[in-house]
């Protein structure tokens, strides 16, 4: 997905970013979320990469629209989330692990969380537009900042639920190391009535 040129980091690792901030989401990572989450309709990922979570998603029984800005090899490349007005296809539903916006170079990674409260205001308008759900996969601290939180409760914010286990994103062999962050889907619904509670749910 396209850098946002207003972002914070918040971690560095030893290693470098991948180019675009791209990692490829572990199976049961949507399988937790699919525990908990009936997804309505077709569902659109729209930062599907390689289509680690589009292949999870189709093996439930989901019709799938796999989309990408770059070209991955999967799905159909070349379409930007932010040029986007409405769900494709027919898609009642959004899943995805969006970029964090801490690829690039060190002084864009010095910007990251407003990159993604970017992501998340456009795919709530999104999923506003549908009248449909959106899943997103997001660093559990994100969720505790002031303007994720006013943002994430200005829409139909129906459950958060959190991963026990933290996610490898690649493998180095020896050198691999848990990962460093933990991570949570939130869950909006624009089916479901207005002022509802957001459920709490684990899943590892």
């Amino acid at each position: 997905m396209e850098q946002n040129d207003t972002v914070r980091a918040i971690h560095y690792s030893n290693f470098p970013r991948e180019p675009g901030d791209f990692y490829a989401t572990p199976d049961w990572v949507t399988e937790a979320l699919l525990r908990h989450v009936r997804l309505r309709g077709p569902v659109w990922e729209p930062c599907c990469g390689t289509g680690d979570m589009a292949e999870v998603l189709s093996r439930h029984g989901h019709a799938v629209v796999a989309t990408d800005v770059a070209d991955h090899g999967y799905g159909t490349p070349g379409i930007d989330i932010f040029g986007c007005t409405t769900y494709p296809g027919g898609c009642r539903s959004l899943v995805t692990n969006p970029p964090y916006g801490d690829g690039g170079s060190l002084a864009d990674r010095t910007r990251s969380p407003a990159a993604l409260l970017r992501f998340v205001r456009h795919t709530l308008a999104l999923a506003e537009a549908a009248q449909g759900q959106a899943a997103l996969l997001v660093r559990l601290q994100w969720i505790a900042g002031q303007r994720a939180a006013a943002l994430l409760s200005s829409g139909p914010f129906v459950a958060t639920i959190v991963l026990t286990r933290r996610i490898r994103w690649f493998d180095r062999g020896e050198l691999t190391n848990s990962g460093q962050h933990h991570h949570a889907w939130v869950v909006f619904d624009y089916a479901e009535p207005p002022g509802g509670a957001p459920q709490l749910l684990f899943a590892g």
